[in-house]
């Protein structure tokens, strides 16, 4: 049986492990932060935070890194988008695997406009880019480990590892369609965490169905302008990496961007909504990136300057939809 390392145990992180638990082809050994969720979950094989789902398989819970590295056939990530360089950095340290690892994490590092398996390939060497794999697209950990219908994208910068994604997490109810755009798909997952605040102010604004289809349709083509002038293809954005991500995350509260926007729109500072969720909201620490990279390849993005400035400058939500309402008229391209 063949071991996987998995680092990092949010309800993304637990969902996607018990699902590959549960094929039985799997050992896996996976790591937190945190010694109460680690003791927790060996006791109960129960997230806190997916009540009521207790995974099936060999699973164990550890924060000893080192021990869910040790002898992995496949590593697969699933914390921060922040916090993926010292993750990483800490895996470096611990000796450099030569295994596929697998990246499903969704967001751009600020600063550097890295996408997250860049990173990976900064921290660990140039070497390590045709092990680098990604799983992403519409989905919630609360319905895939009800085995709800899911449909998503694997990519790599090789098609073997490409293909590998695929078979890893392919299941009956969870099915994965290769695509070997990983910048797209990244910077589609990346991106739609921030047009999801934007329709969750919206909603908490009580502002109608036709704002947000408005907010959704504007969204798409903020991503892929700039998607498309960081060198990603359009018909990646067009796809589950893209506008079906964007569908799921700016349509459900389940979403936790779109819930932080309800709760931004109820009046809540960026911090209380943060803490009232009790997990990281990636579109706030996104939006940053994106406006970077936009400036840097001067790519007008109206909406997440908008979602900045009432994240950033404290700019009353209703004040900012009328700024937003009231920009010149251009004419619409796609």
């Amino acid at each position: 049986m063949k071991k996987i390392g998995y680092l990092g145990m949010g309800a993304w992180g637990y969902c996607l492990a018990s699902l590959l638990a549960a094929k039985g082809e799997y050992e896996l050994v996976c790591w937190t932060t945190k010694p109460d969720l680690a003791k927790h979950l060996n006791q109960t094989h129960e997230h806190p935070l997916l009540p009521g789902h207790r995974s099936k398989g060999q699973m164990t819970f550890t924060t000893d890194m080192a021990h869910a590295l040790h002898d992995a056939d496949i590593i697969i990530e699933s914390v921060t988008s922040a916090g993926l360089r010292p993750v990483f950095e800490h895996v470096r340290s611990l000796g450099l695997p030569s295994c596929p690892i697998i990246i499903t994490s969704k967001g751009i590092e600020q600063d550097t406009g890295n996408i997250l398996p860049e990173v990976a390939i900064e921290v660990l060497g140039e070497e390590f880019r045709p092990l680098i794999g990604c799983l992403s697209g519409p989905s919630f950990a609360q319905e895939v480990i009800r085995g709800l219908p899911t449909s998503v994208v694997g990519t790599g910068y090789s098609m073997e590892v490409i293909q590998r994604v695929c078979e890893i997490f392919m299941t009956p109810t969870f099915r994965i369609y290769p695509n070997s755009d990983i910048l797209g798909v990244a910077f589609g997952g990346a991106l739609k965490n921030i047009i999801g605040i934007a329709c969750g102010i919206s909603e908490g604004l009580a502002l109608g169905c036709s704002s947000k289809a408005a907010l959704m349709t504007r969204g798409l083509h903020e991503i892929r302008k700039l998607a498309v002038a960081c060198g990603c293809k359009p018909e990646t954005i067009n796809g589950l990496a893209g506008m079906g991500d964007l569908c799921v995350t700016c349509s459900s509260p389940i979403s936790r961007n779109f819930r932080f926007g309800m709760l931004l729109a109820q009046g809540l500072s960026s911090e209380e909504a943060q803490q009232r969720i009790g997990m990281v909201v990636e579109g706030a620490y996104t939006c940053i990136s994106a406006l970077q990279l936009s400036k840097q390849y001067q790519v007008k993005m109206p909406i997440a300057e908008t979602v900045y400035d009432i994240l950033q400058n404290f700019i009353r939500p209703t004040d900012a939809v009328s700024a937003l309402m009231q920009r010149a008229i251009k004419e619409e391209h796609l």
